[in-house]
Parts: structure tokens; sequence; C-alpha cells
């Protein structure tokens, strides 16, 4: 399975997401409607620090092999963190927390790499 393509599109899409909540996090609170208060603000920039920290670990493991029992610990993170955030966000609009015009579009990205991830850490390997 080629790794190459799935390591820079989730890079990209951490590092985005990382920066604008390393960056911005007073935007993206108001935007999702909630109130910028001083410990939300700090908390959405640590989860950006940790959006940035994995782009720039998948960035760099872009071009080593991935599956398997190879590099098992970086394909196994990210499958972690994909699945968990997109079941969260999946429940989060059938309970009506978040509204779907939101959440769509993230939570189909999240479900995508979740999947994709699942497959790399499930199957042998191949190298391109």
């Amino acid at each position: 399975m080629r790794t190459t393509v799935l390591m820079s599109l989730s890079a990209l899409c951490m590092g985005i997401a990382g920066l604008a909540a390393s960056f911005a996090p007073q935007e993206l609170i108001t935007h999702l409607g909630a109130a910028p208060d001083s410990s939300t603000v700090l908390l959405v920039q640590a989860m950006g620090a940790l959006y940035l920290g994995f782009a720039i670990l998948n960035w760099m493991a872009r071009n080593i092999l991935i599956g398997g029992i190879y590099a098992r610990p970086v394909a196994l993170g990210n499958f972690l963190h994909f699945g968990i955030v997109s079941l969260a966000g999946w429940k989060a609009v059938a309970a009506g927390a978040i509204t779907a015009r939101f959440a769509l579009l993230p939570c189909g990205i999240y479900t995508f790499f979740a999947i994709w991830f699942g497959l790399v850490l499930f199957t042998h390997p191949r190298r391109d």
C-alpha cells in the first residue's frame, strides 16, 4: 500500500489545523459558538501544538516503509488519533451536540484517514 500520499495528506491536514489552533484560537472558538475564555484558548492552543507535532511526525515519516510491523508506532498512533476523533465527532453529531452542517466535512475527513490508517496498520506493506 502506498503510504507516501497518506502521510503527506495527513501531515498537511494536521498542519493546517495545528497552525489555525495555535495562532487563531479565539477566532476558532468564536466560530464554533463558544466563549473564548482564557482556559479554552489555552486548551485549543495546546491542541494546536499536538496537531503540529503529529504533522511533523507524519511529514518526516512519509518516505519510510509503514505497515505490518514496520513503523508500527507511527501507524498505530495515527490510527488511534483519527479513529477516536472520528467516532467522537459522529457521536456528537448524532447527539445533536454540534450541527451536522459544521461537522460533516471534518468527520468525513477523519473517517477517511481512520480507515486508510487502519488498512496500513493491519495489512502487509509493499514498497512502491
